[in-house]
């Protein structure tokens, strides 16, 4: 029995694979993930799921990096795999692919070898089965990145490094719902049945539509201060982060720090902390709301950051755990509760 084979038809990406914000002192802060394709979504097929099971839902881990993990199989082998609604793509780390066995993309297949990522390239490798649960994804598609900074922060944090990412190719075919507090992630085994994914208690919540971007990124309405703005929703940030060119904009006092981020293809970049007096979310009020402050250039897309209203920056897995975030992927959904 087979699950959903996945392909994606990506041709460049624009955006930090891995954003890593490290201490002067030599101490890892949270790592982020993110990526952008620029142009189509993916396209998924379905086959027949394991019988009698049309959604499952699987625990996750939360890393001192502050990424939520679930343990899958590559090839056969245990992964530990970050969940990251901020990534178009699925990534394999480029020293794990000999270890889990993941091929190049063949002559004849219609997948790109290669993406550009930043101005840089990196390769596409296939990886024949990628289990999740009992979700059989079948010559899935990952793009090979440097991960080495995550790895370097996990030793200092004495955690297990991650071995790649799960990514929208992936979240979105499955309608996926992921729980930021509760720390599930609940996934759609059989593509022919309709409907939500039953147990989830919404309750209470504040429900804030999400926006699809052409490079396959989810937006949600903020404000900062009163002026109207939009956020990318993205679990796989530490925390938070502003775009320096607005906060200077919007004559928000900042403080240095000690921290600096590198992303793939990306020189490493000050970090600085901002406290923003009120932060909106959809209908959700935040006051007094600490936030990271880094230049998004490179890794947001000019004509976002300069839209009307513009991308400001990230909304983080810091204000998703803390006000409860559920990610519905299937109905471009974000809620939230205080």
């Amino acid at each position: 029995m087979s699950g959903l084979h996945l392909i994606f038809r990506i041709r460049s990406v624009c955006a930090a694979l891995l954003l890593l914000a490290t201490a002067a002192s030599g101490h890892a802060a949270p790592g982020r993930v993110t990526a952008r394709p620029s142009a189509q979504s993916p396209v998924w097929t379905g086959r027949t799921p394991p019988q009698n099971i049309q959604f499952q839902s699987l625990p996750l881990e939360r890393s001192r990096q502050n990424h939520l993990l679930l343990r899958a199989r590559i090839n056969g082998k245990p992964a530990l795999l970050g969940i990251d609604s901020g990534a178009p793509v699925s990534a394999i780390a480029i020293n794990r692919v000999k270890h889990f066995g993941l091929t190049d993309v063949g002559a004849t297949s219609e997948l790109p070898r290669r993406l550009r990522i930043n101005g840089g390239y990196n390769s596409v490798a296939i990886a024949q089965s990628l289990q999740l649960g009992a979700l059989d994804l079948v010559d899935e598609p990952m793009v090979a990145i440097d991960l080495g900074g995550s790895s370097r922060a996990a030793k200092l944090m004495n955690e297990q490094a991650i071995d790649g990412i799960i990514g929208a190719d992936i979240l979105f075919p499955t309608e996926a719902v992921l729980d930021c507090r509760k720390q599930i992630l609940t996934l759609k085994v059989d593509p022919d049945v309709r409907g939500r994914a039953p147990g989830t208690d919404y309750s209470g919540f504040t429900k804030v539509p999400m926006y699809l971007s052409a490079g396959y990124n989810l937006y949600v309405d903020s404000g900062v201060n009163g002026t109207r703005a939009r956020l990318m929703v993205d679990s796989g940030a530490f925390s938070t982060l502003l775009h320096r060119r607005f906060v200077r904009q919007m004559k928000i006092a900042v403080r240095d720090t000690a921290l600096t981020s590198a992303g793939v293809n990306i020189k490493r970049r000050g970090v600085q902390l901002a406290t923003i007096s009120r932060l909106s979310i959809g209908g959700v009020e935040l006051r007094k709301r600490e936030v990271g402050v880094i230049d998004l250039e490179g890794l947001i897309r000019s004509e976002l950051l300069n839209a009307k209203p513009p991308v400001v920056g990230l909304l983080g897995s810091e204000i998703l755990q803390r006000y409860n975030g559920i990610i519905d992927f299937g109905t471009k959904t974000l809620y939230l509760k205080h």
